[in-house]
């Protein structure tokens, strides 16, 4: 319940209780909406979470690359921001940020993604490959959807000005489910409240194989196995010597 409730915490959910709806409230609805006056909804983009993108992305140059994964979280308690590098060798280096300004959702995400190009910058990094779950920011970006909201041109002008400080860089698109660590970063840092910046020692995850409790002994420095006394005990009521 505790993990349920720090995923949910992102989305601002209330919960209200359902009010009684007649069986033949339905049916008047459709009855009054006749074909003539039917008039189909307009949506300016899909729904991002429903979205699936099939296409094959291009194939970066051969050499190297660096990975860059960012995510926007914000919600009741604050706004928060997170990416992820990852080098060539497979060494991630994680990044988060508050954002103590009202922002949207969108702008959350503008903001993380324009943090991850920077700190690339900043690594003289040349070759890089973007991954984003906010299907709108990265189409935004690839130039294969229009910016119409105001608020959002300066941002998308400042990534075309990032941009050109790589050699070759893509943005791609992937679920929510596959940005699982950034989505974690942006999340937990939109509800840890500071007044000032922060340090806090990176964390290292380490994999554990065994329960904590479990203390495996394999052999005794007798060479007996470890329950040979308790055999024993249990066989002759001998105890050890």
């Amino acid at each position: 319940m505790a993990q349920w409730q720090i995923l949910l915490s992102e989305y601002d959910i209330v919960y209200v209780s359902q009010k009684s709806i007649k069986e033949s409230a339905i049916a008047d609805f459709f009855a009054t909406r006749t074909t003539d006056q039917y008039d189909p909804l307009r949506f300016d983009f899909p729904d991002e979470d429903l979205m699936c993108i099939t296409e094959k992305e291009c194939e970066s140059s051969k050499e190297k690359s660096w990975k860059m994964s960012f995510d926007g979280a914000s919600n009741a308690l604050g706004h928060g921001i997170g990416a992820v590098l990852v080098s060539p060798e497979g060494n991630h280096y994680p990044f988060t940020a508050r954002l103590n300004f009202f922002c949207t959702n969108n702008i959350a995400e503008y903001e993380a993604c324009i943090m991850g190009l920077r700190t690339a910058i900043e690594r003289n990094v040349e070759i890089l490959e973007v991954y984003g779950d906010s299907a709108l920011v990265i189409y935004q970006i690839r130039g294969e959807w229009e910016v119409r909201d105001l608020k959002l041109v300066k941002y998308s002008d400042l990534v075309a000005r990032l941009i050109k400080e790589f050699k070759e860089i893509t943005f791609n698109y992937f679920p929510r489910e596959e940005n699982q660590l950034a989505n974690a970063l942006a999340t937990l840092v939109s509800m840890f409240k500071a007044n000032r910046e922060t340090e806090i020692i990176p964390l290292q995850m380490s994999i554990y194989d065994v329960p904590a409790h479990c203390f495996s002994i394999e052999k005794e420095p007798d060479g007996r196995s470890w329950f040979h006394d308790i055999l024993e005990y249990v066989k002759n009521q001998k105890y050890p010597e």
